[in-house]
């Protein structure tokens, strides 16, 4: 059996699962990362300047903060912990809604909507950009958070062979190594996998165009920018 296969066993249609699931594995996680790029960026615009996809971000800003005597930010503290609950939830509710592969995805893209969509009309009725170390600020910090949290860890539930949307670092790495391979003559360092290679800077140029796409959107809509994750959010739903 394969292992597409082995992730979907209370499938009626094994096969036609572990079919979609590849199809996902493909389509997905370039489409997620340009709704991380666009969920940073937005957030850290309008909320404070904190990181809402690249979490561990946040330790570097409140340590500069506090070398630098700057005014400290309750919201970057809680984001990190916020972020491991909401992953703990997201493992509680793949455990408690019994599905697996294709379905399971199905259902926490439809939470990261939830969550993104909480956000958007939370920042268009409270406006927490114009007061970005307020109590609604921090809210809406962490309710994005929670909806990266959940976007993590549906890749890693439900579609476990897909490439992280989150370290961009990492797919950096491996990326320009990769090309330094290619490019060599010599015996290459890294296993030969241009498949991988290709999905990396799919992500990385994903993630690159929901920033720039993202920033623009602060500038023109304000609070309203948050509407573009949430489409984006509500387009993955669909994707088969």
């Amino acid at each position: 059996m394969s292992t597409l296969a082995r992730i979907v066993p209370n499938s009626a249609h094994p096969a036609d699962d572990a079919a979609e699931l590849s199809r996902l594995e493909a389509r997905l996680p370039p489409l997620l990362s340009v709704i991380a790029g666009m969920v940073d960026l937005t957030g850290f615009f309008t909320l404070g300047h904190i990181f809402t996809a690249h979490i561990t971000g946040n330790l570097v800003v409140a340590a500069a903060a506090a070398v630098q005597g700057g005014p400290f930010n309750l919201a970057q503290a809680l984001a990190i912990p916020v972020f491991m609950l909401a992953l703990a939830v997201v493992w509680l509710i793949a455990q408690a809604s019994h599905r697996r592969g294709p379905s399971l995805a199905r259902l926490l893209l439809l939470v990261q909507f939830l969550l993104l969509a909480a956000v958007l009309i939370f920042s268009v009725i409270t406006k927490p950009s114009t007061s970005q170390h307020a109590l609604m600020a921090g809210i809406a910090v962490m309710i994005a958070v929670s909806a990266m949290a959940c976007q993590y860890a549906l890749l890693r539930l439900a579609i476990p062979g897909a490439i992280s949307t989150a370290v961009m670092t990492g797919n950096l790495t491996n990326t320009v190594l990769s090309l330094m391979d290619l490019s060599s003559s010599r015996h290459p360092l890294l296993p030969v996998d241009a498949d991988r290679l290709r999905r990396s800077l799919h992500l990385l140029f994903g993630f690159l165009a929901g920033c720039v796409i993202a920033a623009a959107a602060v500038s023109w809509l304000g609070d309203w920018a948050w509407s573009l994750p949430v489409a984006l959010a509500a387009v993955a739903i669909g994707i088969r």
